[in-house]
């Protein structure tokens, strides 16, 4: 048999391959949509040198040289001081509930003691629970104090002031010796929880449609909201044999500590995993075929590994991908799961981040109830 190459043969190929691609829209948009993630994300939004820390002050002495040295704290680019003058109590809660990075204090008669040349001590405390959030702002405070400090001896050298006037003392709370193990193991089990929960779920639907079965669960006297939720369910409790497996790897073979409650824990793991859950049966009902219900899920985790503070500091990204970050559930549970297991939280410092995470399954449900047609398109 010969054979001869026909280039119009080949170019109706190319035609229908064309064509076929303008008809998969979804999977035609996330081959353009993930790359174009993945570059504003990496090149924007990750930033492995954070600035503009959060960071409370709380100053029993306010005076001139106080508030010198906190306006040269925010003029270094790694700080931004929070406003108003805080309680130790207001501030204790900033830090533990993951809304300050660092908190300094003044003691009272900080300026007298400055004068009399008697050292007075500055404490500032960081959280630690994210060493790369704190390792480079810890690392430039002693130079601006140095800075601060010469220039006060210069300005007080008849009082006799010695030449490092401030005892600087730095406190890494939570996570003392920043041993990246207790940042990066808690992550994971968001992390992996949401791979997992998200993928597996998002094949729910469109492996009924593909298999041929999707017929006979139209037909049954079952609501759109039945359905999803009959779906999830048993992934809830694989949801909850992956808890149980990661934190016990994480205490006794990382050896992560758990100061807060272990059954806090479980509890506070229900929402993130039915949240997780409920994302999924969305894509599902978008989706067509599996290929595309993966695809989604992967353009779903991609940013949620990002923005969420994860594997970047979240503190040390631009507004706009804090807002990205907030919106999505990962970040939250990342907050309650290191504040639990780090910092002991109990459930008034999670309560906010639970509801956020709570908020973000009624809006996955209802717009994957909406698309759930009980008849065939």
């Amino acid at each position: 048999m010969n054979f001869h190459f026909s280039w119009l043969r080949l170019w109706a190929i190319i035609l229908k391959e064309f064509t076929q691609m303008k008809r998969d829209k979804l999977t035609f948009g996330l081959i353009i949509g993930i790359p174009f993630l993945q570059l504003i994300l990496f090149g924007y939004a990750i930033n492995s040198d954070p600035k503009l820390l959060p960071t409370a002050v709380v100053a029993a002495d306010d005076s001139i040289f106080s508030r010198t040295i906190i306006t040269e704290l925010q003029n270094s680019g790694y700080f931004k001081i929070l406003e108003g003058n805080k309680s130790k109590t207001e501030a204790d809660w900033l830090i533990r509930t993951g809304k300050a990075q660092f908190v300094v204090y003044f003691p009272q008669n900080f300026t007298e003691r400055l004068i009399h040349g008697e050292k007075p001590e500055l404490l500032v405390e960081a959280d630690a629970t994210d060493p790369a959030a704190t390792s480079y702002a810890l690392g430039v405070i002693p130079s601006i104090i140095q800075n601060i400090s010469q220039n006060f001896t210069g300005s007080l050298t008849y009082l006799n002031v010695p030449e490092f006037p401030i005892n600087l003392i730095i406190q890494s709370k939570y996570n003392p010796e920043r041993i990246t193990q207790y940042n990066i193991v808690p992550g994971l089990l968001g992390v992996v929880l949401t791979m997992t929960m998200v993928v597996i779920t998002s094949l729910a639907i469109t492996r009924e449609r593909e298999r041929g079965t999707m017929e006979s669960l139209l037909a049954m006297p079952v609501r759109p909201l039945e359905v999803m939720i009959g779906k999830i369910t048993p992934y809830i409790f694989v949801g909850y044999i992956q808890v149980t497996v990661i934190l016990f790897l994480a205490h006794y073979l990382f050896k992560v500590p758990i100061d807060g409650s272990i059954l806090l824990l479980f509890i506070a793991c229900f929402p993130f995993i039915i949240a997780n859950l409920g994302v999924g049966l969305t894509f599902s009902t978008l989706a067509t075929n599996q290929l595309q219900a993966m695809q989604s899920s992967f353009f779903f985790f991609l940013p949620s590994i990002l923005l969420s503070g994860f594997m970047f500091p979240f503190h040390g990204m631009p507004g706009w991908a804090q807002v990205v970050g907030n919106a999505l559930p990962l970040t939250h549970f990342l907050v309650i799961v290191r504040g639990i297991m780090l910092k002991g939280n109990g459930l008034v410092e999670i309560l906010p981040s639970i509801e956020a995470i709570l908020l973000f399954f009624v809006v996955a449900m209802l717009i994957g109830v909406k698309r759930y047609h009980q008849t065939l398109d």
